[in-house]
């Protein structure tokens, strides 16, 4: 993932990819951060060389995360709350084939454990490299797999039946028919396989109504993203509205300071009759702010982890992405060696545009501006680093958990009539122990 996260971005964008699960991210700690273009990553790795995991969200979907398990640096998952709906995405990492079995029964026992916590009316999604081939048809197995798989199952694809089997779920991507190339999931050198798979419960099968191999990226080498279209039956909810507002930060420069305090002489002066009342006056200097400076898009703001990306960086992984495409279009040296020298660019575009970026920050920290933008990229990397944004559900006495505001309210007020209505043990003891005082006294 190092360097990767905003051309992953940029991928789960143009192709309207909401959730993703990421594998072998390779990134070190438990934290979430911002990748850009409105998208979110969660992520867990023990070590910044092999395995790691994630769950890139869709910035609309951060403020439904309920919960966050990173069971280990095989196996993550988080629990969002939509319009009412409980929806389970977990990330998994299966061992490769020359593992040991400990190592490939420890995975497997995780995500048991995962599956086993979740309770049976919440919907839940697998996506995981498996590192297993199901293999093409269904004989035997027809409740837990379609017959589109690919070539011969092997020990570890026959894991993955089981598990199915054992969670009651469905391999989504073996139920729709696709050409061999919108099926293969992991491509190399001559090797075409199917090893990344997108699991759910069988009772949520008619959700989905959509799953294919997405070729033509480059942002993976080997593998190719699988994605599948679920609809999920919630009520329809307003988008909210970004509102759009005066630029009145450009009254720090003289120049348009000055500009707008002589439009706005003008306005005040040019009445017959100066007003009276606040509320016209203030009406008056909004006006004549918006006409001066301007007002801001009412678009998604400037995402703070990636303010270095530009057009160079843009356009190199453009054209990265359309070398990928003609070398896997026609297999020769020529084009392999343009995609490899492309891949090297990009990456060398990325660490320009990194330090030009900083260095103009560094430039900038002797002023007052400059400092501010530290300060917001601060923020901004603190605020993102949080798995929960806010708290907007809660639990009832049997440990359901509750979604709707008027069930929220209803169990909040229930609690508080139980609090401040039961009666507090230790009063009841230093009142019995007053009366007792009282009696022996008069006696």
């Amino acid at each position: 993932m190092t360097g990767k996260g905003r051309e992953l971005a940029d991928v789960m964008e143009r192709r309207k990819v909401d959730i993703l699960c990421v594998q072998e991210t390779r990134w070190k700690g438990s934290k979430a951060r911002s990748i850009g273009a409105g998208f979110k990553l969660f992520y867990y790795g023990v070590d910044s060389k092999r395995n790691g995991v994630g769950v890139v969200l869709k910035e609309e979907f951060v403020r439904n995360v309920l919960e966050v398990k990173r069971v280990s640096d095989r196996v993550m998952s988080l629990k969002l709350e939509i319009e009412g709906v409980m929806l389970n995405v977990v990330s998994g990492y299966a061992p490769q084939v020359g593992c040991e079995l400990e190592e490939k029964e420890r995975f497997w026992s995780e995500l048991d454990e995962v599956m086993e916590s979740i309770p049976t009316g919440e919907r839940v999604v697998i996506g995981a490299d498996f590192n297993g081939h199901v293999g093409e048809g269904n004989t035997g197995d027809e409740e837990v797999m379609g017959k589109f798989g690919v070539k011969e199952r092997n020990l570890e694809g026959q894991m993955v039946v089981d598990f199915a089997k054992r969670m009651d779920m469905g391999v989504v991507n073996t139920y729709f028919q696709k050409r061999e190339e919108h099926r293969v999931t992991y491509k190399s050198g001559g090797r075409r396989t199917q090893v990344d798979y997108i699991l759910c419960r069988r009772g949520n099968l008619k959700e989905i109504s959509d799953c294919k191999v997405v070729v033509g990226e480059s942002v993976a080498r080997q593998h190719r993203m699988v994605v599948c279209r679920m609809t999920l039956m919630v009520c329809k909810t307003k988008r909210s509205k970004i509102e759009k507002k005066t630029k009145w930060w450009k009254l720090k420069k003289e120049e348009c300071c000055e500009e707008f305090r002589q439009k706005l002489r003008q306005a005040l002066g040019g009445q017959v009759v100066l007003p009276d009342d606040w509320e016209t006056t203030a009406e008056v200097i909004r006006e004549t702010g918006r006409k001066v400076l301007g007002v801001s898009s009412g678009r998604r703001k400037e995402d703070k982890e990636t303010w270095w990306w530009n057009e160079e960086v843009q356009d190199s992984i453009q054209r990265k992405r359309l070398a990928k495409k003609k070398w896997d279009m026609d297999r020769t040296e020529e084009n392999r060696q343009e995609y490899k020298e492309l891949q090297r660019r990009v990456k060398r575009e990325v660490s320009k545009a990194k330090q030009k970026a900083y260095d103009e920050l560094y430039t900038r920290l002797d002023t007052r501006e400059g400092e501010k933008d530290l300060y917001r990229l601060a923020r901004q990397r603190d605020r993102d680093g949080k798995d929960v944004q806010q708290v907007r559900v809660i639990k009832d006495r049997d440990g359901r958990v509750l979604t709707s505001e008027e069930s929220v309210q209803r169990r909040w007020k229930e609690y508080f009539e139980e609090l401040m209505n039961e009666e507090n043990e230790r009063e009841k003891r230093v009142e019995g122990v007053n009366s007792v005082e009282q009696k022996g006294f008069r006696e």
